[in-house]
């Protein structure tokens, strides 16, 4: 036998006992995408589970409370792309959804890429066993300040599926405010809530009749924001700081008269969604009253300009429409420009152990939204729902984002059925 072949057999003899080539043969796919549309009571809220040949499942959320079924299609069209790939490398899938779908820069298509890159962060972690705070880096905090978000929204809109008591006059914010108290918050955020029997929230922004395009905010208007705000405050007093949530509703002038008004309640933050970087630079620099803004945006591109103008105070990135590790590269980069972040969390418990694990591993954490008054089955979709004490909530630190789908649950719950019942 010749040297060479010598050689060659001694190589490929010894190649097999190379972890690096038995990595290989046993490479993890992913052997199938699942998506399940659930009934949160007033919107959907859009799971992903991603199956992989190694019996490591891993889960991830896009809910999107308009377009369901787009971000469900689109999923769909992805499977081809991921179908037979190694889940673990999540920055190449990633990419290979970006460009799989022309390089679309946010919208339907950016939600169901991050509900996907979720699934794939949780396999990874899970595949190490660790959490994904351990992945990126482990914690930075054991607890994350939480405040309760859409309070008296979702009791004036909701409270027959809730359970909750209504909002018909301003004595029941005050009892609201009470109970934000006593149940040991530090911070509370609200929308702009009309008391009456019914109640209403006023939701121009996402919606509404002819001649309500015009985000205009009336004298009538701007009395009952001064009344809820300062109904708030003398039931919850100083040590509970107050968000008030803006959205769409309002153009730069509005926003300025709102903000103006407000400024002796000290807010948290008055929260102001917009396009235009310029325009909120214009209300932040004419007002003593904080800005957050940013829910809406998509990957550092559209942050970018709000960020070197310091258009905000505090920006909010929306994990669930970004995926996790473009939501910490946000959060990272808005470290360099030091301005605090605040996850939007109008979602499910996984969407909240998704947004805790991001907290956990940034240096730049504001406080994070979480839903109190809710659908009275939240708690029964996921196997570990979020710990909370005196406001905080603790550090997710099981493998993966620290809790599973409770697949029977979703399944007794399914937007689906809901329509097919109206």
């Amino acid at each position: 036998m010749s040297i060479l072949l010598l050689y060659l057999t001694y190589r490929v003899s010894n190649s097999t006992k190379n972890p690096m080539y038995t990595e290989q043969r046993g490479k993890m796919k992913i052997t199938d995408i699942e998506t399940f549309i659930v009934d949160a009571g007033w919107r959907p809220w859009i799971f992903v589970k991603m199956i992989t040949n190694e019996g490591i499942t891993g889960y991830g959320e896009c809910s999107d409370g308009r377009s369901p079924q787009g971000v469900k299609g689109t999923i769909e069209d992805l499977k081809p792309l991921l179908i037979g790939q190694d889940p673990r490398a999540y920055e190449m899938r990633f990419w290979d959804m970006i460009r799989g779908t022309r390089q679309s820069p946010g919208g339907i298509a950016a939600k169901a890429i991050a509900g996907l890159e979720c699934a794939l962060v949780d396999i990874k972690a899970k595949a190490l066993g660790i959490s994904v705070v351990e992945l990126f880096g482990g914690p930075m905090r054991n607890k994350i300040r939480v405040y309760w978000s859409h309070c008296g929204t979702s009791r004036a809109m909701h409270s027959d599926i809730i359970g909750t008591p209504p909002i018909r006059t301003m004595e029941d914010i005050t009892k609201l405010g009470h109970e934000v108290v006593e149940l040991g918050f530090t911070a509370l955020k609200t929308n702009i809530v009309i008391p009456g029997d019914p109640a209403s929230v006023h939701f121009h922004g996402f919606g509404g009749r002819l001649g309500t395009t015009d985000q205009v905010v009336t004298n009538d208007l701007l009395q009952n924001i001064e009344k809820l705000m300062f109904t708030f405050q003398e039931a919850v007093g100083p040590n509970v700081d107050l968000c008030l949530d803006l959205n769409f509703n309002f153009k730069t002038e509005g926003c300025l008269r709102i903000a103006k008004m407000l400024e002796p309640l000290d807010l948290l933050w008055l929260e102001i969604d917009m396009y235009d970087p310029k325009a909120l630079y214009q209300i932040k620099e004419s007002t003593t009253t904080r800005i957050c803004s940013g829910e809406n945006l998509f990957y550092m591109r559209d942050f970018i300009p709000y960020f070197e103008l310091h258009a905000a105070d505090v920006i909010m990135i929306d994990v669930p429409w970004n995926g996790f590790s473009q939501s910490k590269k946000i959060g990272d980069l808005a470290e360099v420009y030091q301005i605090n972040i605040a996850p939007h969390n109008y979602y499910s418990h996984l969407a909240t152990h998704i947004s805790a694990s991001l907290c956990a591993v940034l240096p730049n954490v504001r406080i994070m939204e979480i839903d109190i008054d809710d659908v009275p089955w939240k708690d029964d979709l996921v196997t570990d729902t979020p710990e909370i004490i005196n406001g905080y909530m603790t550090t997710p630190t099981k493998p993966g984002w620290g809790t599973e789908l409770n697949e029977e649950a979703i399944k007794n719950h399914l937007w689906e059925n809901k329509l097919a019942n109206w």
